[in-house]
């Protein structure tokens, strides 16, 4: 298994926790605060709301990090010596237009009256 897929599969456990975590916060302040039921559960509304902030922000951050470094280690198998355009036009070079070999000028077309 090379780097890249490494990191792929990282960015992709990444991102569906983040949706997970991004999912279960409510705008107007419910959210997963609201279901608990009271302030005194897992440490207060206060308290679940700002793991689920910084938990948003620290998934986030990962995310961004996991990217520039899987950017960093593709290789990438097709690159520009590669390129299937440049060996078909490498292997066939494009031949010019053949002209006809006719000596003879065209006799113009004389209007009958």
């Amino acid at each position: 298994m090379s780097t890249f897929s490494i990191f792929l599969v990282l960015i992709t456990i990444v991102c569906f926790l983040l949706i997970v975590v991004i999912m279960v916060q409510n705008p107007k302040g419910g959210g997963l605060s609201s279901t608990l039921g009271g302030s005194t559960q897992l440490g207060g509304v206060q308290k679940t709301t700002d793991f689920l902030d910084k938990s948003t922000w620290t998934l986030a951050g990962v995310l961004i990090l996991l990217i520039l470094f899987s950017s960093l280690s593709f290789t990438g198998t097709l690159n520009d010596s590669s390129s299937k355009v440049i060996d078909e036009s490498s292997i066939s070079p494009a031949k010019p237009a053949e002209t006809p070999a006719a000596t003879t000028p065209a006799k113009p077309v004389e209007e009958k009256k």
